[in-house]
């Protein structure tokens, strides 16, 4: 059956006089166009403008002279972002990363075939409308909701590095790279009348984004209620005793900390004694990483929220623990903690990276976020850099401020715009990272929490239909005799 879809594919007639028209040297530029302005927008805060080529370069391979072509160029732009910027996959995975890096690439090729199909099927305009909508349901489908969801290097988070430049928080970062992709798809279609004009329209719609994003942080903002004062320090599976240590040494720095925080798995089990009774003497809140157990193979991984009377009063466990770890079972719910100062949401490591975990505690009021971490430091500074462009991005879009507190860093205190007021280096151990975060009242969640859901609904439809209309286009069979 595959074989003859692949066969229909490439023997399917085109519609519209440009349909198919990339030759090989035109493949060849684009395929490196593309990989090499991805590379470069997630280099430099400088070269993030470079993100709009990248989708440029996508849309053009979908012109190939055939689907199977357009599938594989896109398959190996996938491939070479994959391996340069997942490269730590290696070290966790060994040579199963290389399956991971095709499961990443796979989605790439198949945005790029499915442009080949929409231009043949439809026509290049009409074909080519559905373009955004298809980049933003493959995105969204490929970080949220499947098995092997994974959110990084998205378009958006080209841009974390000054994300308080841009729309996140109207758009969000899937409704960044619907708008993006559907000006590369505009410029697209300019590229054969005049190169020069379609570069200059695709660097005007990328500034006319940005700017989007400066008018709207220029305007005035809703006046803080309170302000959370937090403080935390890198450990990277301490003992009992260096626990205490530290915390002592965090105080002694920051005697004006309300709440103490420290990373994921900082402990192996529950929460000892002898951090309670720090909590105690200190007069502190802490939030700490470690495990609930649920039976003898069993545990949630979990955030303990201690009062400065030294007892338990919230927990929060991972909604998402980590495909292929031994991370603990999935949280059976999330719930904000009525803290001193407002409402507070609590995400562990990976669960800042999914907008379903983190929408759900702004639905509920949430007015900031704590985040402990862990990111161990084998895994290097190239995972550590990538893991850091969540939580700006995040904090722009639900504009809550967010206090991501690392294991071997890179830990960040990041405000409700999207802007860094403090971090934490890798891998830094015994580095202490302090700051105030304004707590405001709850916002709204952006634009594409109802677009991006929609947009996976239109590409079902879509690959529904290119289907059926392959099928339909198959050689009738010989009956038998």
């Amino acid at each position: 059956m595959t074989a003859s879809l692949w066969a229909s594919l490439e023997s399917a007639p085109a519609v519209g006089k440009e349909a198919g028209d990339l030759s090989i040297r035109e493949t060849l530029l684009w395929l490196i166009v593309a990989a090499l302005a991805f590379h470069l927008a997630y280099w430099s805060v400088a070269g993030s403008y470079l993100i709009g080529l990248y989708l440029l370069g996508l849309v053009q391979l979908g012109r190939a002279e055939t689907g199977r072509k357009a599938f594989y160029t896109g398959l190996l732009v996938g491939v070479l972002i994959a391996v340069g910027k997942l490269e730590f996959f290696w070290r966790i995975f060994s040579a199963s990363a290389v399956a991971l890096w095709l499961v990443y690439a796979f989605w790439i090729g198949l945005f790029t075939v499915l442009a080949h199909l929409c231009s043949r099927q439809f026509g290049r305009s009409w074909g080519w409308a559905l373009l955004p909508f298809l980049w933003c349901g493959l995105e969204y489908f490929r970080s949220e909701l499947y098995y092997l969801r994974f959110s990084w290097l998205t378009p958006g988070y080209a841009l974390a590095l000054n994300s308080f430049d841009w729309p996140f928080s109207r758009l969000g970062t899937y409704g960044v790279g619907f708008v993006l992709t559907a000006i590369a798809t505009g410029v697209a279609l300019f590229w054969r009348r005049s190169a020069p004009v379609a570069l200059l329209l695709l660097l005007a719609g990328m500034t006319a984004v940005r700017a989007w994003g400066w008018i709207e942080h220029a305007l005035p903002a809703r006046q803080p209620s309170g302000y959370l004062r937090v403080a935390g320090v890198q450990l990277e599976f301490p003992t009992e005793k260096q626990v205490c240590t530290w915390l002592n040494e965090v105080v002694r720095r920051h005697p004006e900390a309300d709440l103490v925080v420290l990373s994921e798995y900082t402990f192996a089990g529950p929460i000892p004694d002898s951090v309670k009774a720090w909590c105690r003497e200190q007069n502190k809140y802490l939030v700490v990483g470690g495990k609930s157990p649920v039976s003898k193979t069993n545990f949630y991984n979990t955030a303990f929220v201690i009062s400065p009377a030294g007892e338990i009063v919230f927990q929060q466990p991972k909604a998402v623990p980590i495909q292929f770890f031994s991370d603990g079972l999935p949280a059976p719910g999330q719930a904000v903690w009525n803290s001193p100062w407002g409402k507070i949401g609590l995400c562990i490591c990976y669960d800042l990276s999914y907008s379903r975990v983190t929408d759900r505690l702004i639905r509920q009021g949430a007015q900031a976020m704590i985040v402990p971490t862990m990111d161990v430091e084998d895994w290097g500074m190239r995972q550590h850099a990538l893991h850091a462009r969540i939580a700006p991005v995040r904090a722009a879009e639900c504009r809550v401020p967010i206090f991501r507190l690392a294991s071997s860093g890179i830990s960040q205190a990041v405000d409700s715009t999207g802007r860094v007021l403090a971090s934490a280096p890798y891998p830094g151990q015994g580095a202490i990272i302090a700051a105030s975060l304004e707590i405001g009242a709850p916002r709204r969640l952006p634009l594409d929490r109802w677009l991006a859901p929609f947009a996976s609904v239109v590409t079902g439809v879509v690959v529904l239909v290119l289907i059926a209309s392959v099928w339909a286009k198959r050689p009738n069979r010989k009956p038998h005799v």
